[in-house]
């Protein structure tokens, strides 16, 4: 038994995940002298590091790369003294202070807070050249790289909210954008769907899926689509390509653990990053389905830092 308790390594502030989230996170709970240790997770960085240009964030005026952003915010943490470690936690146990955590390379914590900065993932299609042309073209975020694409054709994939939302956003920026169902309605709310239907130029594509991206050197050049009806194929000719059906949270390993919503995000006291477990705070995009932008997923970072130093300060007055 003492071998064991000599195994687990002790700390105030346990921070799994990086990204946005996770290393402003880091920088307040290092400042605040809290010492924490951070999981990078599968992907250090976050889905910034599958971004080319970032042109949205303050502070960058001439825009920056997505993977050398979060290079920056990496060694910001570091410099203030954030543990940080590549490797994803694999189990956790919250049902009592301080929280037992294990990582993927065997070690054991004990966490007297935890902030949770997983993220989530875009879907995708699954087809070769999606990756292929991933930052150069393709992309998952219209609110994101929109922008780039101002005055082109680009085509986008979904038939929900999101996918309606993000073709309504794109029709303002760009000269066409071709919506792709591979049904013959959309999901959509009715409400999105009329702002869809009452635009322009956006084109309902209908009964078709992706099947393969194209494009050269430049980056994506077009898209061929198949009919699931007729089975015809057609070539679009698009500069840009977005995926929009839909996000999944980075939240199998907290489940039962902490309160989920039903699409399995970490819900949060509103106007907190308090979760459903005291001492438990949650950032970024892990809790948010709705902005899923860096900049908010830095500003709850900054959240659950300060709610994790104050708890500290409260349970050991």
């Amino acid at each position: 038994m003492n071998s064991m308790s000599e195994e687990i390594e002790k700390v105030r502030c346990l921070i799994i995940g990086s990204g946005p989230a996770g290393y402003t996170a880091a920088i307040y709970a290092a400042r605040a002298d809290l010492r924490p240790v951070m999981y990078q997770g599968l992907q250090p960085g976050g889905q910034l590091t599958i971004t080319t240009d970032v042109d949205n964030y303050p502070g960058y005026p001439y825009g920056i790369k997505g993977p050398e952003m979060m290079e920056d915010f990496n060694k910001q943490a570091v410099r203030f003294g954030t543990d940080v470690r590549f490797g994803i936690v694999t189990w956790v146990d919250f049902s009592q202070r301080p929280f037992l955590v294990e990582a993927d390379d065997g070690k054991k914590i004990l966490a007297e807070t935890v902030i949770l900065a997983t993220g989530a993932s875009a879907m995708w299609l699954g087809l070769e050249t999606e990756k292929l042309y991933m930052g150069q073209g393709v992309s998952g975020c219209a609110t994101c790289d929109g922008f780039f694409y101002r005055g082109q054709d680009v085509a986008i994939v979904g038939g929900g909210d999101t996918a309606a939302e993000e073709a309504t956003y794109l029709a303002k920026l760009c000269r066409k954008v071709y919506l792709i169902h591979r049904r013959n309605e959309l999901r959509a709310s009715k409400a999105m769907q009329h702002k869809v239907f009452s635009t322009p130029n956006i084109e309902m594509i209908w009964d078709s899926v992706a099947e393969e991206v194209l494009g050269d050197d430049s980056g994506v050049t077009g898209l061929r689509i198949r009919n699931v009806k007729s089975g015809e194929e057609q070539d679009l000719t698009v500069t840009g390509f977005f995926v929009a059906i839909g996000h999944s949270p980075n939240t199998e390993v907290f489940r039962g653990q902490v309160e989920l919503d039903k699409a399995g995000y970490v819900k949060t006291i509103p106007g907190t990053a308090r979760t459903s477990v005291e001492g438990i705070f949650a950032a970024g995009d892990v809790q948010d389905h709705y902005y899923r932008q860096a900049i908010t997923a830095a500003g709850t970072g900054c959240m659950a830092a300060i709610e994790a130093e104050r708890f500290l300060s409260s349970v050991h007055q």
